[in-house]
């Protein structure tokens, strides 16, 4: 989660995990959540928007070897760590709401991984 990229930059993955224990904490329910899957879900999420990014930067076309365009990689491997990132978050978020004494009302680490994809197109950041 920590590993520097292959870019120099680094991952927002232990960014997200440290956001989404914080949420499970504040809501006294980060006993019932499995370290890996919170990992699990950091990880996909950070992957996705590194695929984002690299779609935003490289666009949505791709050349193949034979000088044929295709479709870009990064939009199908983005395809794949968004569905991975939402089966991680329902599965954390169904236990929450079963487990949770109280109202879950506010901003959820879901919500905030789209605030952080947007706000690193709008700085230029890459992951």
């Amino acid at each position: 989660m920590k590993t520097e990229q292959k870019d120099g930059g680094t991952m927002c993955a232990e960014d997200i995990y440290k956001e989404t224990w914080e949420w499970l904490h504040e809501r006294k329910c980060d006993h019932l959540i499995p370290k890996q899957q919170i990992e699990q879900y950091a990880m996909s999420v950070a992957r996705w928007i590194q695929c984002e990014e690299a779609v935003s930067k490289f666009g949505f076309l791709a050349k193949k070897p034979t000088g044929t365009v295709m479709s870009s990689p990064y939009v199908t491997m983005g395809k794949e760590y968004m569905k991975q990132a939402n089966t991680a978050w329902y599965s954390i978020y169904q236990v929450v709401k079963e487990n949770c004494t109280s109202e879950l009302t506010g901003p959820t680490p879901q919500d905030d991984a789209m605030e952080r994809l947007l706000q690193a197109r709008m700085a230029g950041k890459y992951y």
